[in-house]
């Protein structure tokens, strides 16, 4: 069948002038197709090339960090319901032994793989978050990455840097969408979008595709990009595990090997005729999807939770603590506590149903235990303590709509009555974790031990950090399988 030629002015007529101009631009000498807009010229190189350049120091440490993190989220994420259903159909549809399933002794297909680590990543609160993007980049590129990785062998420095790539790439096309006004005009859900871009970059980048190919792995990817926002409705996280990280997860990694494997697709999907984004219609100038690339560093701007909780709850559970330590005081000698989020984060977080994203109930946990841990945020049974449930009925929320003005930045503000008339308060504008307020190596890597060593064993954890920090001198990918397999 023939190709149909879709000219500049066939386009302008048919989007806006703006947009048009965006993603039409012809690319001077681009290679095979004079159709190739400046967008995806730029972009398409960048991606080919990113295997292949060294990451700055400070980038290779943050993303090392975030690889761990991940890693973290992933085995913790096995015990959970969400993880033991993505394992348990792991067994059921292996597919080729190639790719390890985190804290299980399954070598699964690579497909299968990504789209089971990538369910366990996300199988509750404790993965990363982009707020900028409205998405959780890890929980879908590092399974990604890891998958395909396993796949074609590659070494610890390739799949470095196919971390870093797939976290510059997936948030850049969702901010361009718009963040959460877009989510709300359209019931689009940015998170899955965001996961599948950053994916198939990361897998891309393993599998060692061209610029061309790169051209087609996004097309693949854009084809693939879906997710509607009623994963909000989803109250067991098994859904919304799928949606944010297992789908596109296995959508990336499916780009890529279908590319690899010979696939040939359009040669710019973000120009011409049907293009990208005149079907997703974003709020900001495409453009923003090459802005700074090179740069900007994506995951820089990634923030890490602290607390293993749903993200709004973290600035509250930050103040608590700090009257908890600056004050001393204990549960029984509080009389209220009032907590102040912005309006729309309020209403994610107001007495839901999962421990972990109920602000009263880890509230409530705090103020018994003195601290939250991975253990205390998931343990259901906490949610009938009667302890828990007296200090509950002390806690309310307010959704504060000058707070939400303040978005995507979180501030929470917790102000708490003692019996004996003192009125304590706290207010939280840079959450820890988030680039503001980064958390140390260190610190990072206690979150990873309070996760991993239940299920991998102390040794186990060890070596896996120090293999994660050195990933400069891992000469195969697969080295890492038994480090992540169950003790």
């Amino acid at each position: 069948m023939k190709r149909q030629t879709v000219t500049r002015r066939h386009v302008l007529q048919g989007s806006g002038a703006l947009l048009a101009a965006a993603v039409t631009t012809p690319a001077l000498g681009a290679p095979n197709s004079p159709e190739i807009s400046a967008i995806m010229a730029r972009l398409s190189t960048y991606m080919a090339e990113a295997g292949g350049k060294p990451l700055p120091a400070a980038v290779a440490e943050k993303a090392k960090q975030h690889i761990l993190d991940t890693l973290g989220a992933m085995v913790s994420g096995a015990d959970l319901p969400p993880g033991k259903f993505a394992t348990n159909f792991a067994r059921i549809y292996k597919g080729e032994p190639v790719a390890t399933v985190a804290a299980s002794n399954l070598v699964i297909g690579p497909i299968e793989a990504a789209l089971v680590n990538g369910m366990l990543a996300h199988s509750d609160e404790t993965d990363d978050t982009h707020p900028l993007s409205l998405s959780h980049p890890g929980a879908a590129v590092v399974p990604a990455a890891l998958a395909t990785g396993e796949r074609f062998g590659i070494d610890g420095n390739r799949f470095l840097r196919a971390v870093a790539l797939g976290y510059d790439i997936g948030p850049r096309f969702t901010a361009t969408l718009g963040r959460q006004q877009y989510q709300a005009n359209t019931s689009h859900s940015t998170h899955a979008l965001a996961g599948t871009f950053g994916a198939a970059a990361a897998a891309g980048c393993c599998a060692g595709l061209n610029a061309q190919q790169m051209r087609w792995l996004i097309s693949y990817a854009a084809q693939q990009g879906s997710g509607i926002a009623s994963w909000q409705r989803d109250t067991d996280h098994i859904e919304k595990g799928f949606d944010f990280a297992g789908m596109p997860a296995r959508n990336g990694v499916t780009a890529a090997l279908l590319v690899q494997a010979g696939g040939t697709g359009v040669d710019d999907v973000l120009s011409g005729a049907d293009n990208f984004f005149q079907a997703f219609k974003p709020l900001n100038n495409p453009s923003m999807v090459i802005e700074a690339l090179g740069e900007r560093y994506e995951v820089m701007r990634t923030d890490i939770k602290k607390w293993t909780v749903g993200s709004p709850v973290q600035a509250p559970l930050d103040a608590l603590d700090a009257l908890l330590k600056k004050h001393r005081f204990n549960a029984d000698a509080v009389q209220k506590v009032v907590v102040k989020v912005g309006a729309r984060e309020a209403s994610v977080v107001d007495a839901r149903e999962l421990p972990d994203i109920s602000l009263q109930h880890l509230l409530g946990v705090m103020l018994v235990d003195g601290t939250v841990t991975f253990k205390s945020t998931h343990d259901a049974s906490r949610m009938r303590d009667p302890a828990v449930l007296r200090q509950r009925a002390k806690i309310s929320l307010v959704g504060d709509v000058e707070l939400e003005k303040l978005l995507p930045k979180r501030v929470g503000i917790v102000e708490v009555t003692l019996s004996d008339g003192r009125t304590l308060s706290e207010r939280v504008d840079t959450v820890r974790g988030t680039t503001g307020n980064p958390m140390t190596r260190e610190e990072i890597i206690a979150k990873a031990r309070d996760l991993m060593v239940p299920i991998l064993g102390a040794a186990k954890f060890e070596q896996l950090s120090a293999r994660i920090f050195a990933l400069e001198s891992l000469k195969d990918i697969k080295e890492l399988r038994p480090l992540l397999q169950r003790a």
